[in-house]
């Protein structure tokens, strides 16, 4: 989503987390409740995209270092 790419990181977690807590609450409307779940997943995928660039960004960098390749351990068990 075009909108997503001009936010950080920071910002995209920060929207992400109003939208988790206004569906916590419980009091939206059905229709909106859809929405914002919809956009909640945008949001969480553009921040899984942004990390895993990021990982890619360091383990090259660690590479061209002559440091040895490393992965999240999170992922592995993925």
């Amino acid at each position: 989503m075009a909108e997503e790419k001009k936010m950080s990181f920071e910002e995209a977690m920060e929207r992400l987390e109003t939208i988790v807590q206004r569906l916590e609450e419980g009091e939206v409307p059905l229709e909106e409740a859809l929405r914002q779940y919809q956009k909640g997943v945008e949001l969480s995928k553009y921040c899984h995209d942004t990390l895993k660039h990021a990982e890619k960004q360091m383990t090259k960098l660690m590479t061209d270092e002559g440091e040895k390749e490393f992965s999240l351990s999170e992922e592995e068990n993925s």
